[in-house]
Parts: C-alpha cells; sequence; structure tokens
C-alpha cells in the first residue's frame, strides 16, 4: 500500500443538517442511515480501509448521541473536537481542531458517501500531494461521476492542477467532494470564531497554492431525505461488480 500524506483526518459532523429534515429532527445528520449504516459510519469505515489511524470528529448539534455512537471505535481511533458552545462552520471547525492535527491531515465531510476507483480516495491525494506548492489539495469530480448532484459545479482545473472558481452563472467541469488534504500554511491568520473554509482557499487561490485532482471513483451526494434511496441503489449494484 502506498504511503498515506497523513494518519489523521478531520470529519466535519457539528452541522445542523437542516436540509436533511424531517430526518435529523432527532438525530445529528451523521446519524442518518444510507444502506443500513450511519452516514458517518461510511465515512470512517473509508478511513480504516485506506489506513488513516486517526479521526477528530467535531460535534455541535445532538453532540451527545453522536460521541455515545462512536465512544468505542478503535479503526480509525476518534478524537472530539467540541463545539456545544458555537458552532463554528467549516473553516473555523478546522481552527478550533488545529491542536488536535497533524500537518498534514485529511478532512472530508461526515455525509460523504464514495465508490473508490483502482486507488482509494486518501492514496490518490497522497501521491499527488506536494507540501512546496500547496496549502489545500481538494479532491474532485466530474458531473458524470457526482451522483444525486444537479449544482452548476464549483471549480475549472488547469493542467497543473490549479484551481480557480466557477464565475456567476457560468457552468464548471468540477465539483468538490468534501475531501482534501490541508497543510497547516492555509490556517494561518485565520478569521476568529466560524467561518467558511471558503475564505482560506480564495487566500490560497490568490497565491497559486489551492490545488485540485480528479477523482476515478463515483461519489453520492447525500444532502436530503430523497438522495438516500438512488444512493442506496447504486451501492448495491457497486458492491455486487466491486
Amino acid at each position: 500500500m502506498s504511503k498515506l500524506a497523513s494518519d489523521t483526518a478531520m470529519v466535519l459532523a457539528a452541522g445542523m443538517g437542516k436540509r436533511m429534515r424531517p430526518l435529523t429532527a432527532t438525530q445529528p445528520k451523521p446519524m442518518v442511515r444510507v444502506a443500513g449504516k450511519p452516514l458517518v459510519d461510511h465515512a470512517l469505515d473509508k478511513l480504516a480501509e485506506a489506513g488513516v489511524g486517526r479521526a477528530v470528529v467535531n460535534v455541535h448539534y445532538l453532540a451527545d448521541s453522536l460521541e455515545a455512537h462512536l465512544q468505542g471505535r478503535t479503526a480509525p481511533q476518534v478524537i472530539f473536537s467540541d463545539e456545544r458552545e458555537q458552532l463554528l462552520e467549516t473553516g473555523g471547525g478546522i481552527v478550533k481542531a488545529e491542536g488536535q492535527l497533524p500537518d498534514p491531515f485529511f478532512c472530508l465531510n461526515s455525509d460523504n458517501i464514495w465508490l473508490d476507483g483502482p486507488v482509494n480516495a486518501f492514496a490518490d491525494l497522497s501521491t499527488f500531494w506536494d507540501a512546496d506548492k500547496m496549502d489545500a489539495l481538494l479532491l474532485l469530480v466530474t458531473h458524470k461521476a457526482a451522483h444525486n448532484f444537479n449544482g452548476k459545479g464549483d471549480f475549472h482545473m488547469d493542467a497543473n492542477g490549479l484551481l480557480r472558481r466557477r464565475a456567476s452563472g457560468r457552468i464548471a467541469p468540477y465539483i468538490f467532494t468534501g475531501i482534501q488534504l490541508i497543510s497547516k500554511r492555509l490556517m494561518r491568520d485565520a478569521p476568529e470564531g466560524a467561518f467558511s473554509t471558503n475564505v482560506l482557499w480564495t487566500r490560497a487561490m490568490e497565491e497559486d497554492r489551492l490545488y485540485g485532482m480528479a477523482f476515478t471513483g463515483q461519489w453520492f451526494e447525500v444532502g436530503t431525505p430523497q438522495a438516500i434511496k438512488p444512493t442506496e441503489e447504486a451501492l448495491s449494484v457497486g458492491s455486487h461488480q466491486g
């Protein structure tokens, strides 16, 4: 197995899950089941399969039930970053957990479901990673490989992997999967409190240090209750082919 760039991942699991209502009225979104398994376990199982040993999971909404569910997990070992007092969004959540994270570290959303291609997502990112050039490396998919997704895309990518954002009203070929590899350089002089990682990406982009790579697998957006059934059907097909 190729060496991973990091042994630790930050799993973003603190959000309110408003788009997933009514399923999130009584449980946090990472606990919503898809194919018989909570979303957060899909993400953590992928980390374990890839050989990532530690996961820092941030918690806010209905934090007790998420902590209780993950308490006994050993692969990966789970450490919590407690945001009960204030929800910090993606960027603020990463900054709060910085002391628990090595440099670099993987970061992923807790509601990500994907089927790996020939190489798993974390090995893929590790192979392409260049700490001298990159503040963050984002795993991207084309529209064809993005299931349940009907947005306009997020990024354009040049031949070297450098990213620029989709212009307003236009379509971009690549969609961010929610999976990335981050250098601590990205987090320098970060804003206080709650903010989006987009703030840090924008600066990295201006410095030509925000990179992307195209994922070889299939990715599923599971943002709403309606997305669950088609995802389960695709997973059952995928597991029979795998």
